[in-house]
């Protein structure tokens, strides 16, 4: 069992997309295991993207992801961070495969609606960003 951390960025909030991307982890064998509303300050959302710091397009996402509130969670389910991303779809809404999150709800690279781990690693770090140990509910 694997689990990955995936994010409704404020976009998709704000639009009331939560039910509907919930319902479609749930539908692929992803459980929720953890949740939680929060609006990220700038300083959060500048930790959370730290690896991205050098890159042009920091600013603008960590002034986006800090903007309203979001729903971070960790979905657990084998080959979570792979089953993640396939549903999310290309970072790029244009080029998502129909029927992904970012092809159905997303309106730009920019506001691309979701966020998931791309590695082991990676969603190791950012489980750990988010939730302790106590806040993850091992599901049968």
């Amino acid at each position: 069992m694997e689990r990955t951390l995936s994010i409704i960025k404020p976009d998709g909030v704000k639009k009331n997309f939560i039910g509907e991307i919930i319902k479609r982890f749930e539908s692929n064998n992803l459980r929720p295991v953890a949740m939680k509303m929060m609006h990220m300050s700038k300083r959060e959302a500048e930790g959370f993207y730290a690896v991205h710091s050098e890159r042009p397009f920091f600013k603008d996402l960590t002034d986006f992801m800090s903007s309203g509130p979001c729903l971070v969670m960790v979905l657990e389910g084998d080959n979570a961070i792979k089953a993640n991303r396939d549903l999310m779809g290309a970072t790029n809404p244009a080029d998502a495969a129909p029927g992904t999150i970012r092809a159905d709800f997303a309106d730009s690279i920019d506001n691309n609606i979701a966020h998931g781990s791309d590695a082991p690693d990676t969603a190791a770090f950012e489980i750990g960003y988010f939730f302790n140990g106590l806040e993850l509910c091992d599901r049968v």
